[in-house]
């Protein structure tokens, strides 16, 4: 088989958000419907200070899920060829890093604890090093690193 012919590795790999988006919207109603009564409640018995906080309560819900969305759109892009290893990271503002190895000197290290399988993958090649896959979990890290170190064995084959 010819460097040419040997088929590219190509995953992008994003964070889990284990809420969509309506669940969000869905989130949001309940905790301002309770959080609303609660403020009402407080209102009629005169105890405006925590009618302030129950609403402040609703904001900061809805702060957390936004800013976690905003993580959300991170992703990493990694490609492996014959010729070369490509990993491209895009953070959640838009900003783009390359880093390019060649897959005959690229090394990937897999570091594993006991109990909790897989929590880092490092890619390297003379001296410098790189994290991947940092915002996934363990077992799809674990899934991962198995496809990708079979793509680094083929691209040095071909």
């Amino acid at each position: 088989m010819s460097a040419t012919s040997a088929q590219p590795f190509h995953v992008v790999l994003f964070p889990h958000r284990s809420l969509s988006r309506r669940g969000f919207w869905v989130l949001i109603a309940i905790v301002a419907g309770i959080m609303g009564m609660a403020a009402l409640r407080a209102l009629a018995i005169g105890a405006w200070p925590v009618a302030i906080f129950a609403l402040a309560d609703i904001l900061l819900v809805w702060g957390a899920f936004k800013l976690s969305y905003r993580a959300g759109r991170q992703f990493e892009e990694v490609t492996v060829t014959a010729e070369e290893v490509l990993v491209r990271k895009v953070t959640s503002a838009g900003k783009v890093t390359e880093h390019r190895f060649n897959p005959h000197w690229a090394r990937l290290n897999v570091t594993r604890v006991e109990d909790e399988g897989v929590v880092r993958l490092d890619l390297g090649s003379h001296g410098r090093f790189i994290v991947v896959g940092a915002f996934l979990n363990p077992d799809d890290r674990a899934s991962f690193a198995d496809a990708f170190a079979d793509a680094l064995a083929r691209a040095r084959a071909a």
